[in-house]
């Protein structure tokens, strides 16, 4: 098992599903975690379930509050950052002929925009520090594109591009910056797919079935290890074959 005692991570999104499954294996490595998301009881159960964590309830959506929320965070891990998780995201579906602007910017300001400001926020720790780890959580659809998702494909697809940019201009400070783009994964929204839905979908996944949680949290964690140390700028599609780039 990869060995991250002493490393100070923040995940955010951590009350989801993935978020989850990625609290759960770095606190199996050891690590110092704090995890953010919105619902206050998921994070209290995530607190009195694993040791060595911290939470702090946030909406990342609420730009201006992303500074007080970057202080409270790093004070809380003792001063030091070595890995940030941003998994935190949203969907309001809609046609784009029928999306309203409200949907369109409360996607992006969540999904996109706060990358911009968590990132920025944190990484004048890094750089002092001349080590680092930033992932992003994007999805399949960001190189697919997807119907109804207008919103949601541009927030993804703009990590990518953004994340390949800072990881060229912060390669040289030893700050690896990655992202990890899931297919369909098993969650409370493809529980509630009908079987005619599922199957539908498994007509393009070679693996014929949906990918689990701790899917995304192994990959997760091989890059917050030491074995990553030489990857940088890539994306990890993780989706059973419905992606081969």
């Amino acid at each position: 098992m990869t060995d991250l005692k002493g490393k100070n991570i923040i995940v955010t999104g951590a009350s989801g599903g993935i978020g989850n499954s990625i609290i759960e294996k770095l606190n199996q490595a050891g690590a110092n975690i704090l995890a953010s998301g919105t619902r206050v009881e998921k994070l209290d159960e995530l607190k009195n379930k694993y040791e060595n964590i911290k939470t702090l309830s946030f909406d990342i959506s609420q730009s201006d509050k992303i500074e007080e929320f970057v202080e409270s965070a790093t004070k809380d891990l003792g001063g030091n950052l070595d890995c940030l998780v941003n998994n935190a995201g949203i969907t309001q579906d809609n046609l784009l002929m029928r999306m309203s602007w409200e949907q369109w910017k409360k996607v992006i300001d969540t999904n996109l925009n706060s990358n911009f400001l968590i990132i920025k926020s944190f990484l004048p720790n890094m750089i002092k520090n001349r080590k680092g780890k930033i992932i992003g959580i994007s999805s399949v659809v960001a190189s697919t594109g997807n119907p109804g998702q207008a919103n949601y494909v541009a927030s993804k697809a703009g990590m990518i591009g953004m994340y390949k940019s800072i990881a060229l201009e912060v390669a040289q400070r030893n700050i690896n910056v990655n992202i990890v783009s899931p297919g369909f994964i098993k969650s409370p929204m493809t529980d509630k797919l009908n079987e005619e839905q599922q199957n539908n979908i498994m007509k393009i996944i070679p693996n014929k079935k949906f990918g689990n949680p701790e899917d995304i949290a192994n990959i997760v964690n091989f890059l917050i290890s030491e074995e990553a140390n030489y990857i940088t700028g890539q994306t990890f599609h993780v989706n059973g074959g419905m992606l081969m780039v």
